[in-house]
């Protein structure tokens, strides 16, 4: 029997793990998880996170998430990972870490859900369709890590 609720701090070693699980997943190094459970216990204020979780207590699957603010729409939630264990797939885990996300955005009276699928994971595309998203396919993801930060900071005088 598999439990989806709101993770709790207990909960951050193996959230990180997942998220590791995740990468590799994604075909990244799992050393670009450079989240720990001390910084997520420090930040916790900024953590909203779904587990799904076994009758054992291991965490099957998670959905992340963060309010955002798009000056189109206005409030809205951002689904950054959702992910569920390879061992744990095909049992409608996924779907019901979705649901509670839309739940979640819709009880916080949110305008928006978005998220970024890699265009690789047909299944995940698929999925997400089905379930009544929309796919861009004209824009690209853009980011700059910490390092590149202090870097922009630095060649502006900053």
């Amino acid at each position: 029997m598999i439990t989806i609720r709101r993770s709790v701090e207990a909960d951050f070693p193996a959230i990180i793990e997942t998220l590791k699980e995740f990468a590799i997943f994604q075909k990244t190094p799992p050393e670009k998880v450079t989240n720990t459970a001390a910084l997520m216990k420090e930040e916790q204020q900024y953590v909203t996170c779904f587990v799904a979780v076994d009758e054992d207590g291991e965490i099957a699957g998670l959905a992340s998430c963060f309010f955002a603010y798009y000056t189109w729409t206005g409030k809205s939630l951002y689904l950054d990972d959702l992910y569920v264990k390879e061992k744990f797939r095909q049992q409608g885990i996924g779907k019901r870490l979705l649901d509670k996300i839309f739940e979640f955005a819709k009880a916080e009276n949110c305008k928006k859900i978005h998220w970024m699928v890699s265009n690789w994971n047909t299944n995940a595309i698929d999925f997400y369709i089905k379930c009544g998203a929309s796919l861009y396919k004209e824009e690209f993801v853009c980011y700059v890590e910490e390092d590149g930060i202090a870097n922009y900071i630095n060649k502006i005088g900053g």
